[in-house]
């Protein structure tokens, strides 16, 4: 782990630090105690897959660190519903502000309006992360294995199993790989970017995927641009997918997903 995503691990252990003198754990636990049980995550991508379809988590995305600003003209409530009208099975929420211009408002606007499960996407090393994303409104947390040892691992998934959230695995090497199924996953993202060099290879997923059992859910994120890449991919057995950019680029959203959902 170096460059940036080793200096957005150190901020973010300034911001969680930051975030517990402003809301401790305790109060947030019980805001958590109103809300309503947590979306699947895992169901709603299935049950597209069942009919035939793409398996999609679209991502409310306005910039990154490799492509600076992706979306000028950036409504984060009416990209949701474009996304839920397009077919989207989930939503993935970047909440990070420094290098994404994410906002945890972003999560908690969009909870509001729309009825699809939502990932919060964000570089999660701390159980009070955890925490806060379920008070947010989130169904489902991204666990980077590449930012996590395999103790930190064991406590957050302790927690995410509390709260009855889903957990998005990430993982970008059969190394990776290796260090994550002792914990028996049941969704595990490939990413085709390489989060030292920001380079995006879709093979990447297919290379990793021939040693992942059969009864995990496999989504292929980044780098994913068309209906031929998810077909290309669907040969080998991989029909879900998280896309952002290519959506966040695109002047008719809901369209658009809606080709990439049905195939066509």
């Amino acid at each position: 782990m170096k460059n940036i995503l080793q200096e957005i691990v150190s901020y973010k252990k300034i911001e969680i630090e930051k975030s517990k003198k402003i809301i401790s754990g305790e109060s947030l636990n019980r805001q958590i105690k109103s809300l309503s049980k947590p979306l699947s995550f895992l169901d709603e991508l299935r049950n597209k897959n069942k009919e035939g379809k793409a398996g999609i988590i679209a991502e409310v995305k306005k910039a990154s660190p490799s492509k600076g600003i992706i979306k000028e003209d950036f409504n984060h409530i009416e990209i949701a519903k474009e996304y839920e009208k397009g077919g989207a099975a989930c939503l993935s929420i970047l909440t990070d502000t420094p290098s994404f211009q994410g906002s945890p408002q972003y999560l908690k606007d969009i909870r509001r309006n729309t009825k699809l499960p939502i990932l919060r996407k964000d570089f999660i090393i701390d159980t009070y992360q955890i925490i806060e994303s379920r008070s947010w409104g989130a169904d489902c947390i991204l666990l980077i294995m590449k930012v996590l040892k395999n103790e930190e691992l064991s406590k957050l998934i302790n927690i995410c199993n509390e709260m009855d959230m889903d957990i998005l695995f990430e993982i970008n090497s059969q190394e990776e790989l290796e260090r994550l199924l002792p914990f028996n996953p049941r969704m595990i993202g490939i990413n085709n970017r390489n989060l030292e060099n920001f380079e995006t290879d879709i093979e990447n997923s297919i290379k990793i995927k021939k040693n992942i059992p059969d009864d995990i859910l496999v989504i292929s994120e980044s780098g994913i641009n068309d209906v031929k890449d998810i077909n290309y991919l669907g040969k080998h057995n991989i029909n879900n997918f998280l896309i952002g950019e290519r959506l966040m680029r695109s002047k008719n959203i809901s369209s658009e997903l809606s080709k990439l959902v049905n195939k066509e």
